[in-house]
């Protein structure tokens, strides 16, 4: 489907190559601030074309609203934003109309549909999470109100990993193209994707996301639980392979004695001395920092031949063609951002009808 969210609720639409793409946002309570310079600088921590390690399309990324806000104030009907394609390049994929690129989408979506748009990958560009970062812009603003606050940073690239973020000072997140506040690792995982650029390859990396300040409550058991509705919200970006939160895969090497987050009061608040839940207990927020990882995939195109077949079963060879990402993580930091927050909104919204 091409929605998501309850109450905060997101339609995308758009294709890569297309005149445009956008997203409709329901639900959004009105007489909100709709701050459109941060809407702006939202998109523009996932354009294209910001630094020489990400693909060198360029796309301004401006938009506008067409509707659902009036005099600055969000007025409670839906909004929709609409943002351009101005530098596509469709001759660059000629060459695949016919043929499957490997770990793509192509083969899937001809399999199910009978028909895909092969310019830039169409409905399953990463293109299409320009619209989740505008959305998700609104909804960092409606959390804002509430002392919410998201801090996603590139905490891994290939096999050079950055400190816990609890060593960290997240502030200084964007002082460099990678996107990690750790100044020394970015140093180390800039030179790595540049060296994997220059041998024409692509590389995968990790990015940690730490959401602050959550009010303790939000979650719905049983299916609707707030880990859960992350795991879901994150796995269905772009070339993304994992997800895990607090002590994730780690956890189970620790004896429960080891695992378990004893409480005790701070002033009038309970909290936890350790937080091997990642902020998170029987599904709902439990006021601790939540937080998560996400994993991505080496982007799929590479600019070497592979083997495939033709729509024909036909043996062939395909090579990547025009610009492309060595490696995805730098811009997938705003898009992991945009998609919690989206969670956190919609769970914010529910929870004022949980009890009396």
């Amino acid at each position: 489907m091409n929605s998501y969210g309850t109450l905060f609720r997101i339609s995308t639409f758009g294709e890569s190559h297309g005149p445009a793409i956008g997203v409709v946002i329901d639900g959004c309570p009105a007489g909100l601030e709709i701050d459109q310079d941060f809407i702006q600088h939202e998109l523009t921590r996932r354009r294209p074309g910001q630094s020489k390690i990400t693909t060198q399309r360029q796309e301004e990324d401006k938009f506008q609203i067409l509707s659902g806000v009036f005099e600055g104030r969000s007025t409670g009907t839906p909004i929709a934003l609409v943002i351009e394609n101005q530098d596509q390049r469709s001759k660059d994929y000629g060459h695949v109309e016919n043929v499957f690129r490997p770990s793509h989408a192509d083969y899937t979506y001809e399999a199910k549909y009978s028909l895909r748009d092969h310019r830039g990958g169409g409905r399953s560009s990463a293109r299409e999470t320009a619209a989740r970062v505008a959305a998700g812009a609104i909804a960092k603003l409606l959390l804002k109100k509430n002392n919410i606050s998201i801090h996603a940073f590139v905490s891994q690239v290939g096999e050079i990993t950055a400190p816990h973020y609890t060593q960290l000072d997240l502030s200084k997140t964007e002082e460099n193209i990678i996107r990690c506040p750790d100044a020394a690792t970015a140093e180390q995982m800039i030179s790595l994707i540049d060296q994997v650029r220059l041998d024409r390859d692509t590389i995968g990396g990790v990015v940690t996301c730490v959401i602050k300040n959550t009010p303790v409550g939000l979650g719905e058991p049983v299916f609707d639980k707030l880990h859960a509705e992350l795991g879901k919200a994150m796995l269905g970006i772009n070339a993304v392979k994992g997800f895990e939160y607090g002590s994730g895969f780690e956890g189970v090497t620790l004896r429960g004695s080891e695992h378990n987050d004893e409480f005790y009061t701070e002033g009038e608040r309970i909290r936890t001395k350790t937080n091997h839940s990642g902020g998170v207990q029987g599904g709902i927020s439990n006021g601790e920092d939540i937080y998560f990882n996400v994993a991505f995939k080496p982007v799929a195109t590479i600019m070497q031949d592979q083997a495939t077949v033709d729509k024909d079963g036909n043996a062939a060879t395909v090579s990547g063609k025009g610009r492309h990402d060595p490696c995805v993580v730098p811009r997938a930091v705003p898009i992991v951002e945009a998609m919690a927050a989206l969670v956190l909104a919609d769970f914010l919204l529910r929870n004022r009808v949980s009890k009396l």
